[in-house]
């Protein structure tokens, strides 16, 4: 059930509210309307920093999770062997001391034969014995063997925990970065008025209403905008439309909270039962293309030159998306963004015969559209 959230202001207010204290600009705010453009190109440039780092940030979580998971298989692989070990070392200690109980002189299996009062008895005896140092030469071998195996697998996991360590400390230096960059959008912010910050929403709606005419007038989006998705491209939009109105935060995957690789990831994930990559850049990069004159909803739209934003086509040329900090996940025009392409988590899938589009809650556009923008 989708609850209408709490009604926001424009979304650069609410940046602002996530300020810890109001902090001054070094210079005063240029007014009229070359100022607004230039302080909307300024928040958009550290949109986009900060959109670079959480997408380096999830990468790096994602490599430090295989890490651990590599960890832990070699970690279990050297109990084993070390069991085996034990095991061999043991067997071959209880053949020692057999020989050992046995004592005397051990003849050669002919001279038995020719000076033993029972013959056939020597014969089976002689059998034993050279099935016994078989199993003792076996014995050696698999120990020799294993001692062997453990040295690797012992210098395997001490490389994998380096490597984990060194994957750890990076994430924390990525994190380190994310949260720069994001308190320099608060420190921005945080000098400019209310006015000031409307005027910074206004220009921003207007541009986004300018880029999406465009994007329809040049027919980029092909004659027919809502197509029929796939049936998994159907649950996917279906989880999407669930998240409404919850809120960006980087690195989040939800149930709470998305960014916006997040929620695409999720949405096809546990919506559709197909995994996809985590980040924006890796859907991107190992998703297949599709240009935008064949969207179908589901399909994932990818933003900017660096691939550092995506979101999720609802039909009508509209996408479900994480904005970015400050923002609750919401339907916007697919040009709120300057698009880089599509991608398609399914392509072998057929579309549905037939789709009804789902009705959208009234207050799904609420809020500003922009994600990680460029200047």
């Amino acid at each position: 059930m989708i609850t209408r959230p709490r009604r926001l202001p424009a979304l650069l207010l609410a940046v602002l509210t996530l300020a810890a204290a109001p902090a001054a600009r070094a210079e005063p705010v240029d007014s009229g309307p070359q100022g607004t453009a230039a302080l909307l190109a300024e928040l958009h440039t550290l949109y986009e920093r900060a959109g670079a780092a959480t997408d380096a940030y999830n990468a790096t979580e994602e490599r430090l999770t295989a890490q651990r998971d590599r960890v832990a298989e070699l970690s279990r692989r050297l109990a084993d062997t070390r069991t085996e070990l034990a095991a061999t070392r043991d067997a071959i200690g209880a053949l020692a001391r057999e020989q050992y109980r046995g004592g005397g002189l051990i003849l050669p299996a002919s001279l038995r034969l020719l000076l033993g009062s029972d013959p056939d008895r020597e014969l089976a005896g002689a059998a034993a014995l050279e099935r016994a140092a078989e199993s003792a030469a076996a014995a050696l071998e698999r120990l020799e063997t294993g001692e062997r195996h453990e040295g690797e697998l012992a210098g395997e996991a001490r490389a994998a925990l380096d490597a984990q360590q060194e994957l750890a400390e990076e994430r924390e230096r990525q994190r380190d970065a994310v949260t720069e960059r994001l308190d320099e959008v608060e420190t921005l912010l945080a000098g400019l008025s209310e006015p000031e910050l409307a005027e910074l929403s206004a220009l921003e709606r207007t541009g986004t209403a300018r880029a999406q005419e465009q994007l329809l007038a040049e027919g980029t989006l092909g004659a027919e905008l809502s197509r029929a998705p796939s049936a998994e491209g159907e649950r996917a939009l279906g989880y999407a439309i669930e998240q409404l109105g919850k809120p960006y935060a980087w690195g989040a995957e939800g149930p709470d909270s998305f960014d916006c690789s997040g929620l695409t990831m999720q949405a096809w994930a546990l919506g559709a039962g197909r995994p996809v990559p985590r980040t924006s850049q890796q859907q991107w990069e190992r998703l297949e293309r599709v240009p935008l004159d064949a969207l179908r909803p589901g399909d994932l739209v990818v933003y900017f030159e660096d691939a550092t934003h995506v979101g999720l086509y609802a039909g009508d040329g509209m996408v479900i998306h994480a904005p970015r900090p400050g923002a609750t996940v919401k339907v916007s025009p697919l040009a709120a963004n300057p698009p880089l392409g599509a991608v398609r988590p399914d392509p072998e899938a057929e579309p549905l015969p037939s789709w009804t589009p789902p009705v959208l809650p009234d207050w799904a556009s609420e809020g500003e559209d922009s994600g990680y923008d460029h200047p």
